[in-house]
């Protein structure tokens, strides 16, 4: 497809610009999706603020997507023309040792659209066949553009291998910390936990399944878990805040013997009761992104009505007002889960 297309540019923190840029020319082995929706994740915010230890400037965004294939490729054989799809961001060597043991999402030399590499903000973008996935019947470009944060919680519930039956604990209610108390219900968790000092945010979490949510402004964690769970407590908690305050309550709270799954990125170096852990032989885990059969899990736990979505969408903004999506997710941080940009508007 030959013509031009409008492109995000984020050229220094807090600035935001739009160029003029050719379409790009689809590769053999690729395919030109049309972008619909991107949706903007928290580490964007930390873009925007200057605070992402792995970016440099400037960076086209964008990596929670979706869109419709307009192009393909002459060896692509499984996509189609008109396709709702959705992409996912990584850029992986293929070499290193954790890519030819099929865990890829750590590979040594990984690059992420939107921070180390062009990111899908833009009207048109090319991609290899292999990082698309096609949407199910029915579900729309909105839903799509959040199977990539939900992909991030499905593969972290299976950071836990008995995740069925488990009694869970997911401290923060942040677009991720709810995202992940559906996804482990989904798999089969017996009941959930989510903790959060936003009441707002908890009520929401109970909306969408969480069994019990907790202000632990109000109440400590280790009550709240013998109230719930009884003596035993909890099988595994995740943290989804990320800070020395979750993480240490976490420690000095969870059941001798237990897991702790950490999944939120920390923010700066952590001080943690490493001897507490250590006294009740804890295992800290661990969470980085996903692979594809996580994203193939999550859109079909989407489609079977065991995740919900659209509650979480919290607001819309226009491709040129990026801007003030940012802005707005900064002035109403309490409230706010999944902002949209709509690249284009098209009915979802």
């Amino acid at each position: 497809m030959d013509g031009k297309m409008i492109q995000q540019l984020m050229v220094t923190p807090g600035e935001i610009t739009f160029r003029e840029v050719d379409i790009p020319k689809t590769g053999p082995d690729q395919v030109l999706v049309k972008i619909k929706r991107i949706g903007v994740c928290g580490s964007d915010i930390h873009v925007y603020h200057g605070q992402h230890p792995y970016t440099s400037y400037p960076v086209t965004q964008g990596h929670e997507v979706s869109g419709r294939i307009v192009e393909t490729g002459e060896y692509v054989k499984d996509l189609k023309v008109g396709q709702k799809v959705t992409i996912e961001p990584q850029v992986f060597c293929g070499r290193c040792y954790p890519c030819l043991h099929g865990r890829y999402n750590l590979c040594e030399k990984l690059k992420v659209m939107g921070f180390q590499t062009t990111g899908t903000a833009s009207e048109y973008f090319a991609v290899d066949a292999s990082k698309v996935t096609p949407l199910p019947e029915g579900m729309g470009y909105n839903e799509g553009a959040m199977i990539e944060p939900l992909a991030v919680t499905v593969h972290a519930a299976k950071r836990f291998p008995d995740i069925r039956g488990a009694k869970v604990v997911v401290m923060g209610a942040g677009p991720i910390g709810i995202l992940l108390a559906q996804s482990v219900k989904a798999l089969g968790a017996d009941s959930v936990i989510i903790t959060d000092v936003s009441d707002r945010r908890l009520a929401l979490a109970k909306q969408v399944g969480a069994d019990f949510a907790v202000n632990t402004r109000d109440k400590d964690l280790g009550d709240v878990m013998v109230e719930h769970f009884g003596p035993d407590k909890a099988d595994v908690i995740y943290d989804c805040a990320g800070n020395d305050i979750t993480m240490n309550s976490a420690i000095r709270n969870a059941r001798k013997g237990s897991t702790i799954i950490l999944v939120a990125v920390f923010a700066k170096m952590a001080n943690v009761d490493l001897a507490k852990l250590n006294d009740s032989e804890l295992d800290l885990n661990t969470s980085m992104m996903y692979r594809h059969e996580d994203y193939v899990d999550a859109l079909n736990l989407v489609k079977e009505g065991k995740i919900q979505l659209k509650p979480l969408q919290s607001a819309h903004f226009a491709f040129r007002d990026y801007l003030d999506a940012y802005q707005y997710i900064d002035a109403n941080r309490e409230s706010t889960m999944k902002v949209l940009i709509d690249v284009d508007p098209e009915d979802d």
